[in-house]
């Protein structure tokens, strides 16, 4: 397209020829799948020594005798305490892919930025998104699928209310740390305050701003799905001196590059690609059951009139 309109003259360089000498600034390539992953920011990682993880438990928990001392010299109650034979053993999971780069590529078109960089950052991003995935929705460690039975809540009238909270919240009251929903059930929670006139209180995590319930941090997570409307509500206690939830990984791997996640060179073929591994190994154990409760099919298309 012309600089200027017909029967006008230039009396200056225009814009389009200007620019066949100017340099663009170019940013990195952005991936719009990246989120905060606030639940594996939020949970505490236990090391591996050997990729396996076994939670053993007290058998007779209710059956431990104690008494109350008093000035008479009656026979004190005897006692021990008994461990279940064989406790439940939680194994790494792994999050694999291999990344082609062609060597020309990053040869020839490295600057500004470095193909190779580039293509192992946004590849790691994508494994990472993943693994949150899997904390959440593995079928053998994943969180909704370890919530027992008598911590799993059902909403009164189908959008999540404060009375819903409440009673997750009685549920895990062992010092909770923080809800997780999906962003669509946080707004809809949001509307059922709004319409009581209980608008949540804000708290300031990461320099972002989360909303809480009685103090409790509401964090937001992509990977609670929705289907059909509705969806799920998760309240943790996290961290093993708490008998929570913990987050599991092996550490000093070969091309360690972050916490459980190795970026390993495998050489360079015959049509001149290099291959790289890239591997991420995780799991999550439930130290106990009150450490983990849900408000299950929440719908989150539930909206009020206002008058």
């Amino acid at each position: 397209m012309s600089d200027i309109h017909e029967g006008q003259t230039h009396t200056a360089l225009g814009d389009v020829a200007a620019r066949t000498l100017a340099n663009a600034t170019k940013t990195a390539p952005m991936l719009s799948t990246i989120t905060p992953r606030w639940l594996v920011h939020l949970l505490q990682w236990k090391p591996l020594e050997a990729g396996i993880y076994r939670v053993n438990k007290v058998k007779n928990e209710t059956g431990l005798l104690v008494d109350c001392s008093s000035l008479d010299e009656k026979e004190l109650p005897q006692t021990f305490v008994d461990y279940e034979e064989w406790g439940r053993e939680y194994r790494l999971n792994a999050v694999n892919t291999v990344l082609d780069v062609h060597t020309r590529i990053s040869d020839l078109y490295s600057s500004p930025h470095n193909q190779i960089h580039e293509q192992l950052r946004l590849t790691i991003e994508t494994i990472k998104e993943r693994q949150e995935s899997e904390l959440i929705n593995n079928a053998e460690y994943g969180l909704l699928n370890n919530v027992a039975s008598g911590f799993r809540v059902q909403p009164r009238t189908g959008a999540p209310t404060p009375d819903d909270m409440d009673e997750l919240i009685s549920k895990i009251w062992k010092e909770p740390g923080f809800f997780l929903a999906h962003p669509l059930a946080i707004a809809a929670f949001g509307r059922e305050c709004t319409r009581r006139g209980v608008p949540p209180a804000t708290v300031s995590l990461f320099g972002s701003q989360f909303l809480t319930w009685r103090g409790i941090p509401i964090v937001p997570c992509d990977k609670l799905k929705v289907v059909n409307g509705k969806s799920n509500i998760l309240l943790l206690r996290t961290g093993e001196s708490r008998q929570g939830v913990v987050g599991l990984y092996q550490p000093n791997l070969t091309g360690e590059l972050s916490m459980g996640l190795s970026v390993r060179f495998m050489g360079i073929n015959h049509k001149a690609i290099a291959s790289y591994l890239i591997s991420l190994y995780c799991s999550l154990a439930v130290l106990t059951d009150d450490a983990l409760g849900v408000l299950e099919n929440v719908e989150v298309g539930k909206y009020h009139e206002y008058k």
